[in-house]
């Protein structure tokens, strides 16, 4: 299977530059696998698609500020780092621009949001196979603990902004975020109200969480020509008892398990896979890349966005419309995305959502 077969063709007017007005004021596609048929609703009705005894798995990681601007000591060169893995107090992996300028030993000295410099540097220490850059930061005791204070939110790069507007703080994270530690938001679950998530409860739905921390490897473009050949980037993950207990009493009881976003998805399934299709407790790194024509043992539907194309996303999205087929769940996948740019849906980060019953 080749990547092109997951292409098509996207008006830039339909990718989302600004969220809904209300969190569940977006539209939402309902797509029904078996039969092909599409509804057409608003996502604030989700609830007429839940039943009792339902598990709903929702992904609680927080976006961190991961952007920062520096320039070279030496020079006055601008850069610009996008922090995407810690691998000690003050160690990070990372993205840098310009980076042919940000060789081994270069020193880049912090700035703030206003552009004033600080007495905080980073040092380019190694650069693998992929160009990012192993920065080692000195001016603070963590650099973490820094980061409200310099960074910015690493809003992905079709959405146009000369830095953070007042609403973004808020509205490019979830309201149920807890351990910081994602450099991209889980978008599924941008979607979701207090309120909504209370009649959720009231329907006896449970709602469960996992974590895992979205790195960029999750939204950068497959390279190679045949999809087998495209190789995932590691992201930690955790599942806890609750959750664990949950899910696997659903699977017992013929109860459904609803993952919200492609990343609560690839844990389940990825905690599934390590312990003979059962949920067990467990922290560590995961890089499965689901396409068709992959099976599910876990999650029973999902609840997603609008993807790009060519994307890995898009490729588990496609893979989930038709379990254990190579064609039929990308054709039926292309399908309805033609049908959303038909009915002018709202794509990506900031847009509407698709239900995948």
């Amino acid at each position: 299977m080749r990547t092109a077969d997951f292409h098509f063709d996207l008006p830039p007017g339909l990718i989302a530059q600004q969220p809904a007005v209300r969190r569940d004021g977006s539209r939402l596609l309902v797509l029904h696998r078996g039969t092909g048929n599409t509804e057409h609703r608003q996502f604030s009705e989700l609830v007429d698609f839940l039943r009792p005894r339902d598990v709903l798995v929702l992904n609680n990681s927080r976006v961190i500020p991961a952007r920062l601007h520096g320039k070279n000591a030496k020079t006055g060169g601008q850069f610009e780092l996008l922090l995407l893995e810690e691998t000690a107090a003050n160690e990070w992996w990372s993205m840098v621009r310009p980076g042919k300028k940000a060789q081994i030993g270069t020193q880049i000295q912090l700035q703030d949001k206003t552009g004033k410099t600080t007495e905080i540097f980073a040092t380019v220490t190694a650069i693998n196979a992929e160009g990012h850059r192993h920065l080692r930061f000195s001016g603070t005791e963590n650099i973490f603990s820094k980061l409200d204070e310099l960074g910015e939110l690493p809003l992905p790069p079709y959405i146009e902004r000369h830095g953070e507007l007042p609403g973004d703080r808020e509205r490019y994270q979830t309201i149920y975020a807890a351990p910081a530690g994602s450099v991209a938001a889980p978008t599924a679950g941008l979607h979701f109200t207090p309120e909504l998530l209370d009649k959720i409860r009231a329907l006896k739905v449970k709602i469960c969480f996992v974590t895992l921390h979205v790195g960029a490897g999750t939204f950068l473009p497959v390279k190679a020509e045949n999809v087998a050949e495209h190789r995932m980037h590691a992201e930690r993950f955790e599942i806890g008892a609750d959750t664990v207990a949950a899910v696997n009493e659903a699977k017992k009881n013929g109860h459904r398990v609803i993952a919200v976003g492609t990343t609560s998805t690839r844990t389940l399934e990825t905690a599934a896979r390590l312990n003979g299709g059962k949920l067990n407790v467990h922290a560590g790194k995961t890089d499965i890349f689901l396409y068709p024509p992959a099976d599910f043992q876990i999650v029973d539907a999902l609840l997603t966005n609008f993807h790009l194309p060519e994307s890995t996303l898009l490729m588990l999205v496609s893979a989930f419309a038709a379990p254990g087929e190579k064609e039929r769940g990308r054709e039926l996948m292309l399908q309805t995305y033609a049908a959303a740019v038909r009915a002018q849906y709202r794509f990506f980060s900031y847009g509407d959502a698709m239900l995948i019953l």
